[in-house]
């Protein structure tokens, strides 16, 4: 890989490393430290915590040249300077830090430790400037040389003491070089296998980190994550005192193995302290699994494939029953560290499969165990692939070490993670199994909890949708484009909504409501408020009325109903709208005559629920080609903003040109809904008022006459003549015989109002003044009456009636000929 930086001069030959040597084996905690191209530190490791006394928290996202003390004890220090016999050419540090360099640079130099116990460290550095398009451009390695010296012994190789140096090599200089190249991204912090093998790359160009002593033997620098200080400290005590020829002090094996056994358990802790802060960072199921996937890779294992049930990708409930051989098992992610599309084809993300019994899958999966194979021998190997139809994955599997870990949440498997090492590395054993055990708990957790979120917001979300309306884009008179946006912080589902609600005498309602709060209680309280003002509509109440009656029902609901409403009616004949307001942001009229907007200046009652506070009707006169803009606070309301500002940008981006409806919805929305820190739910309405021209009208008054009857016929037929309706004219003069027939029966006063309207389509009324509704009869044979609606509801296209103040209206409506010449959208 062409890493793009110049490589390190070429080292000295070497010489055979001396048996005898004392503490050379080159294995050492390590410090890690990743800086970016801004000089600020992104990445602090455990070991860098340990050398230089700043905690994780601390360090990541200050200088590093602040934070690396070795940088000022370089130059001008004061410092004794381990390098004074270099000069001017000596290492810098400051350099590397800065970004001056485009080679690899290695060091030495002591610092007091900031700690109140601290002394003076003396310690060793190497610097990687790396490049490519992730944000580390630099990589910084350290050490404390008094790992490898006695307590006050002279770096500087005087006193007869050999001085060590830190250096590069290539890797393939030394025996067993794979390994240490395997080895190698043991040092690098967590992150994606793409990104680890762009860094591990461009390291083993630059140059692999050794040791160097006198004569210019090396030895090459392996991590030793968990070794404590005083266990370094004494092994390097013991080797100086037989270099200096003191008495040899016999290491103690139980003491040694203990120390080993305590630097594993420490770094296995280490390691899932750190993938429990990794993963879990959303509540995103994807994202949730992505992190997961990565996580282990390549710390743990060089190969992790990880399976779930249907259901939680699904996002469906929990998982009902054990599975079996018969369940389905979907590949989210396969994370890996061999070379890029390897394992893609054989194994794709996305595959659902299931795994027969007497396997290791099928073995974790009942057992909720981890299931440990040390060595995949070729037979199993064959036995694994033969599951996978048309695909040979017996090169990918045979020969390498696998645990399979299952991931539980409440005592149920949701699926388990196939973990595989290369040969060249060591095969999994018992301590690996209870790591991989202890990870797949926590990621268990953290999958059940992204899954019960997704889900919660799925039923949310169908709730939701299942309440908001479907608005007709027609209705007489006007026409209707509505935008609906989920909230983005506090929670998708809320209380907002709207609606158009048909009246008659071609009369609209047009609605916008809001309850406070979010979540399933929100959406089910708006739906049954929304309800509530679907059945007032019906009524033909005044908007003051309607508001009094659901404020009334708001409180016998609970004290914690409480939402506000803006409820408006508009008549297409009288060219007015009739508009109540409970506490919610006044709407927008945007004038057809001369392009400017309004914010109406409505009597502002209090919110539904509230109580004791009376609302007013406010009457706006409008005209043809006016656009009424109905909205929630959400789409003007900004944490940290005044609410005037947003009302000034609806005004404003309300007036401006839009070709359709559907356009100035959009407008809008990319004006006020696109601002930085909107949380709420949004709900928009936008009504352009067309009217309805007084020759599309006739209306007449019938007397309580049966004779009447025949002159309404007679009038009807006469009126869609004068239309150009003569298709329909049959039909139509069929339906208004029955419905004035039944009105003038039930009439109690002097007259009987027949009203035809001509819009997108026919529509009839006939008012009366007896409030009980007419219902569908099931007529027998000998039955004189109970026929009438029947025959209308088998002509219209829709009928229907309604209660009003006075009375009642029965209406019916029935669409044009396909060969009338009447221009739609009247």
């Amino acid at each position: 890989m062409d890493s793009g930086v110049p490589p390190a001069p070429p080292p000295p030959p070497l010489s055979p490393p001396r048996d005898q040597r004392p503490g050379t084996s080159g294995r050492m905690p390590l410090a890690v430290v990743v800086v970016d191209a801004e000089g600020l530190v992104t990445h602090w490791s455990t070991g860098a915590r340990r050398l230089f006394g700043h905690d994780k928290e601390t360090a990541v996202g200050r200088p590093a040249i602040e934070l690396l003390p070795v940088s000022g004890a370089l130059r001008g220090s004061g410092n004794a300077d381990p390098y004074g016999d270099l000069g001017p050419d000596r290492p810098d540090l400051d350099a590397s830090l800065a970004g001056a360099t485009s080679y690899p640079t290695a060091g030495r130099a002591r610092f007091t430790d900031p700690r109140p116990d601290g002394g003076r460290v003396d310690v060793l550095w190497w610097a990687y400037p790396l490049v490519g398009p992730g944000p580390e451009r630099l990589l910084v390695l350290a050490a404390d040389a008094g790992q490898l010296h006695p307590e006050g012994d002279d770096p500087d190789g005087e006193a007869g003491v050999e001085r060590i140096a830190p250096a590069f090599a290539l890797h393939t200089d030394f025996p067993g070089y794979r390994e240490l190249a395997g080895q190698l991204p043991e040092i690098l912090p967590s992150m994606s296998v793409r990104e680890a093998t762009r860094i591990v790359s461009q390291v083993l160009e630059l140059g692999y980190p050794v040791l160097e002593f006198s004569h210019h033997d090396r030895v090459p620098v392996t991590p030793d994550w968990g070794v404590p200080r005083r266990a370094g400290r004494g092994a390097a005590r013991q080797g100086s005192n037989r270099a200096e020829g003191a008495d040899q002090t016999v290491p103690d094996p139980e003491q040694e193995r203990q120390d080993l056994e305590y630097a594993a358990v420490r770094e296995r802790l280490e390691f899932l302290n750190e993938v429990s802060g990794r993963i879990g960072s959303s509540l995103d199921l994807a994202v949730t699994i992505q992190e997961v996937s990565a996580a282990v890779v390549p710390r743990l294992t060089d190969v992790a494939g990880t399976y779930l049930r249907e259901q939680v990708v699904a996002g469906e409930g929990f998982p009902e029953g054990p599975p079996d051989a018969t369940t389905l098992w979907h590949r989210v992610a396969v994370e890996h560290v061999d070379a890029p599309g390897r394992w893609d084809d054989v194994v794709p993300v996305g595959e659902s499969m299931p795994f027969p019994v007497h396997t290791p899958f099928f073995q974790c999966m009942t057992t909720g165990e981890p299931v440990l194979v040390p060595h995949i021998s070729e037979e199993m190997g064959t036995a694994i692939a033969s599951q996978f139809e048309k695909r040979d994955i017996r090169p990918l599997i045979s020969g390498r070490s696998m645990l399979v870990v299952p991931l539980k949440a409440r005592n149920v498997v949701l699926g388990f993670m196939i973990l595989l090492r290369h040969p060249q590395r060591a095969r999994f054993n018992d301590m690996d199994r209870v790591t991989g055990a202890e990870l797949a708990a926590r990621a268990g957790l953290v999958l059940d909890n992204a899954r019960m979120y997704t889900y919660q917001e799925s039923v949310a979300e169908t709730l939701q949708d299942s309440m908001l309306p479907h608005v007709a884009r027609r209705m007489p008179g006007c026409d209707t484009a509505t935008r609906y946006l989920p909230g983005t912080l506090l929670g998708r589902v809320g209380g907002d909504w709207f609606d158009s609600i048909k009246l008659p005498g071609s009369r609209t309602a047009l609605v916008v409501g809001d309850v406070m709060g979010h979540g399933l209680n929100a959406a089910a309280m708006m739906g049954q408020l929304r309800t509530a003002v679907q059945t007032m509509a019906a009524l033909d109440l005044p908007p003051a009325q309607l508001l009094r009656n659901l404020d009334d029902l708001a409180q016998r609901l609970g004290e914690h109903y409480l939402a506000t409403c803006l409820y408006a009616v508009y008549d297409p004949t009288g060219g007015e709208l009739l508009l109540g307001n409970a506490g919610h942001v006044p709407p927008v009229l945007v004038r057809a005559r001369d392009g400017r907007s309004v914010l109406l200046d409505l009597p502002t009652g209090a919110p539904i629920g509230v109580g004791g506070v009376p609302f007013e009707t406010a009457r706006v006169p409008v005209e043809p080609g006016d656009r009424l803009v109905m909205c929630t606070d959400g789409l003007v309301e900004v944490r940290g903003e005044d609410i005037g500002v947003g009302l000034a940008t609806l005004c404003e981006s309300a007036a401006h040109p839009a070709a359709s409806m559907d356009d100035a919805c959009d407008t809008i929305i990319r004006a006020l809904g696109t601002r930085g820190g909107r949380r709420d739910d949004v709900a928009l309405l936008m009504a352009r008022l067309n009217g309805i021209g007084t020759d599309d009208v006739a209306r007449w008054r019938l007397a309580i006459d049966a004779r009447e009857v025949a002159r309404a016929r007679k009038l009807a037929v006469g009126r869609l003549r004068q239309w150009g309706l003569d298709e329909i004219a049959w039909q139509v003069e069929l339906m208004v015989s029955e419905v004035v027939t039944n009105a003038l029966r039930h009439a109690h006063r002097s007259h009987v109002e027949l009203r035809l309207v001509r819009g997108d389509e026919l529509l009839c009324e006939v008012v009366d003044d007896d409030h009980t509704l007419p219902a569908l009869l099931a007529a027998g044979p000998d039955d004189e009456f109970g026929r009438g609606l029947r025959v209308v509801s088998a002509l219209a296209r829709e009928w229907g009636s309604s209660r009003t103040g006075e009375g009642k209206t029965v209406w019916f409506e029935t669409p044009f000929p396909a060969s009338s010449s009447l221009p739609r959208g009247r």
